[in-house]
């Protein structure tokens, strides 16, 4: 059970957390989570170098330690770096004080200030204690998912799904993953082309 939107009470419920940002601004920032891992992150990079655009990758820890080569080429083609955790934990599964650790055993690969908690599932409990320690550290959400990760839908649902909801300031979640590649491949380059022609910039975080 997902929404492919975030709505106002989930936003009320954790106001600490970014989930969008500037509305006067026409501008979005696109996302990658899960990476990085061969074919399908290289895709990503190339299809965003054709249209100029920069993002921002939330990196497992565990899978910047598999392959390095492939991080280097994100950070070399200017985009932006965020932590997913070392193990791609979920939050409201796991104690706190194994959340935490995992968490910063993925700072130490990303090397970053921003953090996305996996499955978007967190304890208020974990929020303060990453806080605490890292008062930098900026847990950043979405409103836009593209559900790319769900084999039940159809590719053409996946890119309604982020130009149906996608507004100035949107935070949008693509991924860059073996299980999403099939919805990945045909929506990312339609998004990006339909986004470029409204007018959007495209941002990182």
């Amino acid at each position: 059970m997902y929404l492919t939107y975030s709505p106002f009470w989930l936003k009320w419920f954790y106001p600490t957390l970014t989930w969008h940002k500037s509305r006067e601004e026409k501008s979005v920032y696109i996302t990658f989570d899960d990476g990085p891992i061969p074919v399908v992150t290289p895709f990503v990079l190339k299809t965003l170098k054709k249209f100029n655009c920069k993002a921002t990758f939330f990196c497992i820890g565990e899978n910047v330690d598999k392959h390095p080569s492939i991080m280097e080429d994100m950070v070399s083609a200017g985009h932006s770096i965020g932590n997913h955790t070392y193990n791609h934990l979920k939050g409201w599964n796991s104690a706190d004080k194994d959340y935490i650790d995992n968490v910063n055993k993925g700072s130490n690969v990303t090397s970053t200030r921003i953090f996305r908690p996996p499955y978007g599932r967190i304890k208020k409990s974990q929020i303060k204690e990453i806080t605490r320690q890292n008062p930098s550290t900026e847990i950043i959400m979405w409103d836009v998912l593209s559900a790319d990760f769900d084999e039940r839908i159809s590719k053409e649902q996946c890119l309604k799904n982020v130009l149906k909801n996608c507004k100035n300031g949107s935070i949008i979640v693509f991924h860059d993953s073996l299980k999403a590649f099939d919805r990945l491949e045909y929506a990312l380059p339609l998004v990006l082309e339909k986004l470029s022609e409204k007018g959007f910039q495209f941002k990182m975080l």
